[in-house]
């Protein structure tokens, strides 16, 4: 009892002397110094979801599947989308649309595919009846992502020097009918082979014919088309205006709409992918300026 009318003599005086110096002094109870510690505890706990907020973006693995004829702008293309999403990784399957219909349809993961022509998106695509492409009533496109990404041209392409000297794709069925021409073309499950049936069906040719007379060389993608002509193996082949640009051969024809349709190259996002939202921001890049400024640059039109 003495000890505590001591001390608190002791504290009286101490603030008395503090008060003639002209300081101020705040006593704390106490009760006023727990309420004071949840404040405390609630500024410390704020930093860590500050920190959360800093947090760099999960990685993420997109699987691409893609027409060969597409290799050389997505590999650029992948370049420059390390800028806009540092977290993505792009892996590209490219190969004839055919090949890589066939691969889906089996279980191959996939997460994003673009067709060289629409007849392979068609028979993935649930919305496609059997009339529409889809006589099998496949179901592998996410609805609501399908859109049409570009158009292409199908030319005639000669080796270095010309040795037949073909102008025009008039030049090449002339040169067929009369047995004197060696044409590599896309094999019929390869969209450019399909384009090239059209030709021959535009003028009049018997493709099993002239097969069978040895004028016709085949490829199982367009590459390969194209690396026939570059190596001067054949007199000319049927390929797209962006293969003959980046094999930096010389095209002497461009058919026309009515010799074999438009060149439309479809992409959608597939429904078996486990990351969806990056697959359709990568599918949203390819949209912008900056991928459309890659594929004009080869020959393709930008149609979104």
């Amino acid at each position: 009892m003495k000890l505590k009318k001591t001390m608190a003599l002791l504290l009286t005086a101490a603030v008395l002397a503090m008060a003639l110096c002209g300081c101020s002094v705040t006593v704390s109870t106490p009760d006023e110094q727990t309420a004071e510690a949840p404040a405390r505890k609630e500024e410390t706990t704020a930093e860590p979801e500050q920190a959360e907020e800093q947090t760099e973006a999960e990685p993420v693995e997109l699987t691409v599947f893609a027409a060969a004829s597409m290799t050389e702008t997505l590999t650029e293309i992948a370049d420059l989308y390390k800028e806009a999403a540092p977290n993505v990784t792009l892996t590209f399957n490219f190969d004839s649309s055919g090949t890589l219909k066939t691969q889906i349809e089996e279980g191959a993961d996939c997460d994003l595919f673009i067709s060289a022509a629409p007849k392979q998106m068609n028979a993935l695509d649930a919305s496609k009846d059997a009339d529409g492409g889809n006589p099998d009533g496949l179901d592998f496109v996410l609805q609501g992502t399908r859109i049409d990404l570009l158009e292409n041209k199908v030319t005639l392409a000669v080796p270095e020097g010309n040795p037949k000297n073909l102008q025009s794709f008039d030049d090449l069925a002339k040169g067929l009918q009369e047995g004197g021409i060696l044409l590599a073309m896309g094999n019929e499950d390869v969209p450019v082979g399909q384009y090239t049936q059209k030709i021959f069906a535009y003028y009049g040719l018997d493709e099993e014919a002239l097969a069978n007379e040895g004028l016709l060389t085949y490829g199982s993608n367009v590459k390969e088309v194209t690396t026939q002509v570059a190596e001067g193996a054949v007199d000319a082949g049927v390929i797209y205006a962006t293969d003959a640009f980046s094999a930096k051969l010389t095209t002497v024809g461009v058919a026309t709409p009515e010799m074999c349709g438009q060149v439309i190259y479809p992409a959608a996002v597939l429904n078996i992918t486990k990351h969806e939202d990056a697959a359709k921001a990568f599918l949203d890049y390819l949209t912008t300026p900056e991928a459309s400024a890659v594929f004009e640059a080869v020959g393709f039109t930008p149609l979104n």
